[in-house]
């Protein structure tokens, strides 16, 4: 079957993306309210972009009334925000922070979540998720009814415990993020396996000079 996009309500084509493309990660996104108060809005519209510059995208839509969201407007006006990586532990919190409460309500606060201070955007990150992302806003797209966010990352955090013996590689027994895939349906990273390249055709590949960390399919 084939669906053309062009002629496609919006409705359909948001039923079609969510459902095939996924499993999405879900950034738990904070950001600091004109008042003062902690703002918490999980995303996932999300994805990390390039490592130089290291730079994530968010995804947010518009409210049903075509208001924008209050991350959004906190972003806009602040030029920061921190991305907290959700687990198994945050799922429940998560889902509070999805509420659409009033914008003096600190979600934090309402979820019961621990508020850390970061160490270069005055945002506060989320002391219980694993690894958490503080970023500078590196430019901001606007669509009809949804805003591109760009962001560039100043600072890392990561629980030790996600980390192997010697600190530069994630422990997959440990750190085991969730991700969205249609509706209210999840899934957790705990099935993962190795895919490696044959080496009898290695032989084949481009003699060319490719840092390590970009020779990955796709």
């Amino acid at each position: 079957m084939d669906f053309d996009f062009t002629a496609l309500p919006a409705s359909d084509r948001y039923r079609l993306l969510t459902n095939f493309i996924g499993p999405r990660p879900i950034a738990l996104v904070t950001t600091r309210s004109l008042g003062g108060h902690d703002n918490a809005a999980p995303m996932s519209f999300f994805n990390v972009f390039a490592h130089e510059p290291p730079i994530v995208a968010l995804g947010i839509q518009s409210r049903g009334n075509g208001d924008e969201k209050d991350t959004v407007a906190n972003i806009r006006r602040t030029g920061e925000f921190v991305v907290n990586m959700v687990d198994m532990g945050l799922a429940e919190a998560m889902i509070l922070c999805g509420l659409n409460l009033a914008s003096d309500i600190d979600e934090l606060a309402f979820a019961g979540l621990t508020p850390v201070p970061c160490r270069q955007v005055d945002v506060v990150r989320i002391g219980e998720s694993p690894c958490a992302f503080e970023c500078r806003v590196e430019r901001i797209i606007d669509y009809h009814r949804r805003v591109l966010v760009i962001g560039e990352v100043v600072q890392m955090h990561v629980d030790d415990r996600c980390l192997d013996a010697g600190g530069r590689y994630v422990n997959p027994a440990t750190y085991q993020p969730i991700a969205r895939l249609h509706a209210d349906s999840y899934i957790t990273s705990d099935r993962q396996f190795e895919l490696k390249k044959p080496e009898h055709l290695l032989h084949h590949e481009a003699a060319q000079v490719i840092p390590r960390s970009e020779k990955v399919a796709g």
